[in-house]
């Protein structure tokens, strides 16, 4: 049994890696950082294949899929992805273009061109890597990060609702997790309001709710009370609301 993971290098990704190479899963990890991916594989108990790849050229995402389609992957975690805080207008083009490259359309090509493998021998598991800020309407100060999670769980909700029409026993699902203690803070230097939850606590609660077949997985009773909000409250309160704490980030 294979399991791939990308953005493998650090944070959950690397996390779930352990956690499903001492379940029994060989690994194929993708990042771009080759010396943590050296150092995943020395923490796995199961076989680890590196793949060094910057999936925010989209060719990358279909070359992978070629080179890996006669593997018997039975997990695919769409992980990799970044996110710029800053006004809109001020956000360089180019950076937004990668990550819009890397958070949509690699989640959409790998998603779509595995699951059809999946669909054809009736079993799988695709997990795609969204966030709390998902449910947002929006994200002034982090508005295209926002966005494309937004776009990852919508569209995992869609896949998901089709399969169980269709009584497929593939499992498509998405993690929407709360702040997180990983390299994404550190890279954007911000500090969260509230505690971060950690990478192995996130990791392991995503895998054992993936493996239950838990369509939308949020891990922290204050990322789902959150979630909740985002139901119940105006639209304008929850901007101003996400658009103050944001600014407090930055600050």
């Amino acid at each position: 049994m294979k399991a791939l993971i990308t953005g493998a290098s650090s944070g959950i990704g690397y996390e779930m890696a352990i956690y499903l190479s001492k379940k029994g899963y060989d690994i194929i990890a993708i990042a771009q950082d080759e010396e943590r991916l050296k150092k995943l594989k020395e923490n796995c108990i199961t076989n680890v294949d590196i793949v060094i790849s910057n999936l925010t050229d989209e060719s990358r995402s279909k070359e992978i899929y070629q080179d890996l389609s006669n593997e018997d992957i039975e997990i695919v975690v769409n992980n990799a992805g970044f996110g710029e805080i800053g006004k809109f207008y001020l956000q360089d083009l180019d950076n937004e273009l990668n990550m819009i490259n890397l958070n949509i359309k690699a989640v959409h090509i790998l998603t779509k061109l595995f699951l059809n493998d999946m669909i054809k021998k009736d079993r799988g598991y695709i997990l795609n890597v969204a966030s709390s800020a998902a449910f947002l309407p929006g994200g002034p100060l982090m508005a295209t990060y926002y966005a494309t999670k937004s776009y990852v769980l919508n569209l995992t909700c869609g896949i998901s609702k089709e399969l169980k029409k269709e009584n497929s026993k593939v499992y498509v699902g998405v993690l929407c997790p709360g702040p997180v203690k990983t390299r994404f803070n550190q890279k954007l230097n911000i500090k969260y309001s509230v505690k971060p939850a950690s990478a192995n606590y996130v990791a392991k609660y995503a895998i054992d709710k993936m493996f239950k077949r838990k369509a939308i997985i949020v891990p922290t009773l204050k990322a789902k009370i959150g979630v909740f909000l985002t139901k119940i409250l105006p639209q304008n309160i929850l901007l101003n609301y996400i658009y103050n704490m944001q600014s407090k980030k930055i600050k």
